[in-house]
């Protein structure tokens, strides 16, 4: 599906095309599904041979383009693991980064807390080199215990051999035979009274059981690393959780939730092909599937061996369960938080509406203007939908015909175009005018309003006190200005200190760019040989003074800017 730039905006699969594309424009939809259909231009569609055919072509194409109405993996994660070195000497690492040359790696860890606090136990266990690159003196870590400082001393190759294999035994779940041992050795200790070694290895083993409990939730009986999966989905919306289980226990869990429109089936295995993508080193020995989804379609987007089951009793199918549980809970948890905020929202604007005695205000759009002393004046125009931010709707404007610092002026402007605008392409009104400022703001707003355009529309202005908070709402009746004072514990006052943090947060932003643009522009403008067409190259590549400054003849150079031009550009830049 294309947008009408000819974006692609949605890829999806269907076994009778015309039904799956009748469906989206007939009965009624949830608000994501009413907004893919809004923004639909054009369809192009692809025929294959068979259904998992259309399923690996899907996905592929969602990779490809990431169209924002997909389930889309954004953010990004990559987990630690915990890396002992393979040098002479090795060290204990926590590392995001696998590669196998240069080390032994044990993990993921989804929970950071875990792999650092088994790190620090296991530095404090076996006293293996800490400094990347040797000293040519003993360090603190020496001193602490925690190294054998092979920087000076000439230790024997086969106590770090002993180290290492103990540490990979620990990893590997064997820490219970680690236990054993130390305990033995705490009460040869006590038996020989050496009461300091014997308490030694108490804290030893105190830390050993601290560690390991924060992270046991027993899963099943064996020491397997798996993943389990499980969804729901519920008024158009799929919540997919994992649960992460290595050595046999449950770390971490994680839930994504993402708009769904295709099947659940399909919308499932489309997220799990991209869970993994990217990242060979997260696999599992084993990954547990919910019983309705078909362990060899997962196999095939996996493009891994990995073994994959559907498990249909046992504590297996208990963990499956575990996870759909959690997937439940967590997009309850979503639509409870959705409903208590657009109630909260909604209270805001019935009691704004009952204040200045309007109707209800369901959509209000808000005026901020921002500049040094008449230096690049720029607006900006902020909307709320029900209460709550509508950001596709924002927008900047550039103050054209005003000269010098004339807030007044600007304000006429930018209510002017934004209105002969809405009226040109007949677009939606507002329910509300706020315009950040006190009478002077009003006056020309509502002088553009009434004169020129010819709109009756409600406008009040946010007067600020001497610190540049929201100190009281002027409504203009008519052509009389009235102070309207709401109580400042109230969810009306409340989401108009929010509208009036965010539309400045927004002007502020976009003038700090254009002034900056400018500046940089204006000091372009000085250096010979600099026209307009390698200004912007500059401008393109380098954001500040600064950075064009660090810059090397050469770099300069590859944007097609003569070797002359370029230094005397560099040479122009030191007093800056």
């Amino acid at each position: 599906m294309y947008d009408k730039d000819h974006h692609i905006i949605y890829v999806g699969k269907a076994k009778n095309l015309k039904n799956r594309v009748r469906s989206y424009f007939t009965g009624a939809h949830n608000v994501k599904t009413q907004n893919l259909v809004a923004d639909i231009a054009d369809f192009e569609y692809i025929v294959t041979s068979s259904n998992k055919e259309a399923l690996l072509l899907e996905i592929n194409l969602i990779k490809k383009h990431r169209p924002k109405y997909n389930i889309l993996l954004k953010d990004g994660k990559t987990y630690p693991y915990i890396e002992i070195t393979k040098e002479q000497y090795p060290r204990l690492l926590i590392t995001r980064q696998v590669n196998k040359k240069t080390g032994i790696y044990f993990g993921p860890y989804p929970d950071v807390y875990a792999a650092n606090e088994t790190k620090k136990l296991l530095d404090k266990l076996y006293p293996l080199r800490k400094c990347r690159v040797l000293p040519n003196k003993v360090c603190l870590y020496y001193h602490l215990g925690q190294c054998l400082a092979p920087c000076v001393f000439n230790i024997d190759p086969k106590v770090y051999q002993d180290m290492v294999s103990e540490i990979k035994s620990f990893l590997n779940g064997g820490y219970h035979e680690i236990q054993d041992r130390i305990r033995k050795e705490m009460e040869a200790a006590a038996e020989k009274l050496e009461f300091e070694r014997a308490q030694e290895l108490r804290d030893q083993l105190r830390a050993i059981n601290s560690v390991m409990e924060k992270q046991k939730i027993t899963s099943v009986e064996d020491d397997q690393d798996r993943d389990v999966f499980g969804y729901v989905v519920d008024k158009g919306w799929i919540s997919v959780s994992v649960l992460y289980i290595r050595t046999g226990k449950i770390i971490k869990r994680d839930v994504s939730i993402f708009p769904s429109y295709n099947d659940p089936e399909d919308d499932f295995l489309t997220f799990f092909a991209q869970f993994y993508d990217g990242k060979e080193h997260l696999f599992p020995k084993e990954i547990l599937l919910p019983k309705d989804i078909n362990s060899e379609d997962a196999q095939m987007v996996l493009h891994k061996d990995v073994k994959i089951t559907n498990p249909q009793r046992g504590k297996k199918r208990g963990l499956v369960v575990m996870a759909e549980k959690n997937a439940s809970v967590e997009l309850f948890e979503k639509f409870k938080l959705r409903e208590k905020k657009e109630q909260k929202s909604i209270g805001a604007i019935e009691e704004l509406g009952e204040a200045l005695e309007i109707p209800t205000p369901h959509r209000i759009e808000i005026f901020d203007n921002s500049n040094i002393q008449g230096a690049d004046p720029v607006s900006a125009m902020v909307v709320y939908q029900e209460g709550l931010p509508a950001k596709k709707e924002y927008r900047k404007y550039k103050i054209k015909t005003v000269i010098g610092p004339d807030d007044y002026s600007s304000m006429r402007e930018v209510i002017y175009r934004r209105y002969s605008r809405v009226i040109k392409d007949n677009l939606q009104f507002p329910d509300l005018i706020i315009v950040d400022g006190g009478k002077g703001q009003i006056n020309a707003a509502k002088e553009v309003l009434d004169n020129q355009l010819g709109l009756d529309i409600p406008i009040a202005g946010l007067a600020k006190d001497d610190k540049h908070n929201t100190s009281e709402l002027i409504f203009r009746v008519g052509d009389i200005d009235e102070v309207i004072h709401l109580d400042r514990r109230s969810e009306a006052f409340f989401l108009l200190q929010r509208m009036q943090d965010e539309v400045h947060r927004f002007v502020i932003t976009f003038f700090k760019k254009t002034h900056q643009r400018n500046s940089l522009t204006s000091i372009l403008e000085n250096v010979p040989g600099l026209g307009p067409k390698r200004r912007k190259l500059l401008l393109t590549k380098y954001k500040s003074i600064t950075a064009i400054a660090n810059a090397s003849v050469e770099e300069l150079h590859q944007l097609k800017i003569p070797t002359q031009v370029a230094e005397d550009l560099l040479k122009y830049l030191e007093k800056y």
